[in-house]
């Protein structure tokens, strides 16, 4: 389980007295499968156009109330949570987009403060040309610096730093993360790419479209150290603002709802787009591959079905561009659940099962149906921080284990910020996979900046020895999520 977040006794009371202010809307408006299979949907402010189709936001009211604190600067620097959470952007930020603000404004737009969007909080802003090289990270792979001090009572110290910018060190590593999409949270079952914000224990509601608890406390904290934090204030907006921000969060269901060359994904008894979504079943521990199921269920390998009747063997002799689509999409969902992938060398899984070898599959580590994430906080270390992978543009970490003297290299050590776990160096969460297509580049840190990289990714850390057809295939499945 994820590091929890040891609260004062009266910060927890304030957290959670913030949710007497706050109403679930009971009514999710039924899905409008529509049978067409044109190209663009229909126009209005809930969709929005990415660069695989168009993307979907449904809200409880069937529209996005702009007049929300969350829409409004409550710091000193101009930021507001919309700043690194943009509707068109799966509700996160993609780094193409930041660049088009970069080039509109010279680089004075608000997400570019010295805070936590540039390479340093000491860098160089005067000109547009110190700007650009300032916010290169965020530029080109849309992460914030995250600075942390070296956690009391570690398990290892920090032997040498290699830092490209000349600032990290024990005092404050940086540490370059992606902002997390400010939607589907009410399946969120850590807060966080380390889990910091995530509060226990968490309930297991049983019918859909119910939140719980513990969830809406993690997103309080998070969103105030959000504003306190990235938009710089001098003081909490007040309990009722917290609530208002979070009821807004957790009333947010997003997913692609047209696929460029398939049409819509939610036709011809598919269940793509976010309508279909805000419906979807869950519960904390639903279907979960270490057998926690509260309801004692066994896992389902199965995990995605929103496009099986679309599994259409002939359509790929076919000259009806978009029925290949479709069999393309079809391919890869039956790939993402079934593909035998050999899961070795995973910290907080294979270590925690005791099996040098898991036979799985992609849904093995994103079990939730038809979401995508894991329904329990499940940390693990796939390799994405691992030096090996470290590119001229992030630090290098060397920590060094008091104990046996071991060394590690590492660009990020995630959950053992928080830890200070020799065991929890590089584990991150897996995220919500619903909206992907509109939220590049991928990977905590921004290092993959297609699906089909992502896709690259695991064939080679896992040996799976994809074929074209088959990167070609998952890469259709993910983009219609």
């Amino acid at each position: 389980m994820f590091h929890h977040c040891v609260i004062h006794s009266t910060v927890r009371r304030r957290l959670t007295a913030i949710f007497a202010t706050i109403s679930l809307a009971a009514g999710i408006s039924a899905a409008s499968a529509q049978g067409s299979s044109e190209s663009a949907p229909r126009r209005d402010a809930m969709i929005t156009p990415d660069p695989s189709g168009w993307l979907q936001t449904h809200t409880s009211t069937g529209g996005i109330d702009t007049g929300n604190p969350f829409f409004q600067s409550l710091g000193t620097n101009g930021r507001s949570c919309n700043s690194c959470h943009r509707q068109a952007e799966g509700w996160t930020i993609s780094a193409a987009e930041v660049r088009q603000r970069f080039a509109d404004t010279d680089g004075t737009d608000p997400i570019f403060s010295l805070v936590d969007g540039a390479v340093s909080p000491v860098a160089d802003v005067s000109t547009v040309d110190a700007r650009r090289i300032a916010y290169a990270m965020l530029l080109n792979r849309g992460v914030l610096r995250i600075g942390m001090p070296m956690p009391a009572n570690a398990e290892f110290r920090l032997s040498a730093v290699d830092d490209p910018y000349g600032y990290a060190s024990a005092r404050e590593l940086s540490l370059f993360r992606r902002p997390l999409p400010a939607t589907n949270l009410i399946w969120d079952t850590a807060v966080m790419w380390d889990g910091r914000e995530t509060f226990t224990p968490f309930k297991p509601p049983m019918d859909a479209g119910v939140d719980h608890a513990d969830v809406r406390i993690s997103l309080a904290s998070q969103a105030l150290h959000a504003i306190l934090g990235h938009e710089q204030a001098t003081a909490s907006p007040g309990d009722a603002v917290i609530a208002q921000i979070v009821d807004f969060e957790l009333h947010n269901f997003t997913a692609q709802v047209v696929d460029r060359q398939a049409g819509e994904l939610n036709s011809d008894d598919a269940m793509g787009g976010a309508d279909i979504l805000a419906q979807q079943r869950f519960w904390v521990g639903i279907n979960d591959t270490l057998d926690n199921d509260p309801t004692g269920d066994a896992f389902d390998p199965k995990v995605m079905r929103l496009f099986d009747g679309w599994d259409d063997p002939t359509a790929r002799f076919s000259h009806d561009s978009g029925r290949r689509a479709r069999a393309a999409i079809a391919r890869g969902e039956q790939l993402f659940n079934t593909m035998p992938i050999d899961i070795t060398g995973v910290a907080g899984l294979n270590d925690v099962t005791g099996q040098a070898v898991i036979h799985g599959s992609c849904s093995s580590c994103h079990d939730a149906p038809n979401i995508g994430n894991h329904s329990m906080a499940l940390p693990i270390n796939i390799g994405i921080a691992d030096a090996s992978r470290r590119t001229p543009d992030l630090p290098l970490y060397t920590l060094t284990n008091y104990a046996t003297g071991q060394s590690v290299q590492t660009t990020d050590p995630g959950l053992a910020m928080l830890t200070g776990k020799w065991a929890d160096i590089g584990k991150f969460k897996g995220p919500i996979l619903r909206g992907l297509a509109a939220r590049a580049p991928y990977f905590h840190n921004g290092s993959a900046a297609t699906l089909m990289d992502v896709v690259d990714f695991y064939d080679t850390r896992f040996n799976v020895h994809m074929s074209s057809q088959q990167k070609s295939d998952l890469v259709a499945f993910l983009s219609a999520l």
